[in-house]
């Protein structure tokens, strides 16, 4: 991955914005994390990569409301979980992805029914 890269020379002040491109180890948990609310959440910002793409597919296929509404935004409502049973495929590719702790993320899916939502 090539990233930009900005060499400054001189004694000149520097002004003006960036905006910081999304972050795969911020969104994953994030992603994770709207599956505890039966309530809408949209996620900016959400970089558009294999392991991001994989995650969404895998709560798709348990029930879960969740669509693309921009180039990086996510909008996600897990008011119903119709399953618990997660697809072997994209588990395989989505451990392909995952490594250590971040393993772990895939078992808050596993159980939903046992979610408190009062």
């Amino acid at each position: 991955m090539n990233a930009t890269q900005f060499l400054v020379e001189g004694r000149h002040r520097l002004s003006g914005t960036i905006r910081p491109s999304g972050n795969k180890n911020a969104a994953l948990p994030i992603i994770c994390a709207a599956l505890l609310t039966e309530h809408p959440v949209t996620l900016e910002n959400v970089p558009r990569i294999r392991d991001v793409e994989t995650l969404v597919e895998l709560i798709a296929t348990l029930g879960v409301h969740v669509q693309w509404c921009g180039r990086n935004t996510l909008e996600i409502q897990a008011k119903t979980v119709e399953s618990t049973s997660l697809d072997p495929k994209l588990c395989r590719r989505r451990a392909e992805g995952w490594r250590g702790e971040n393993k772990v993320k895939t078992g808050r899916m596993v159980e939903p029914k046992k979610w408190s939502r009062s």
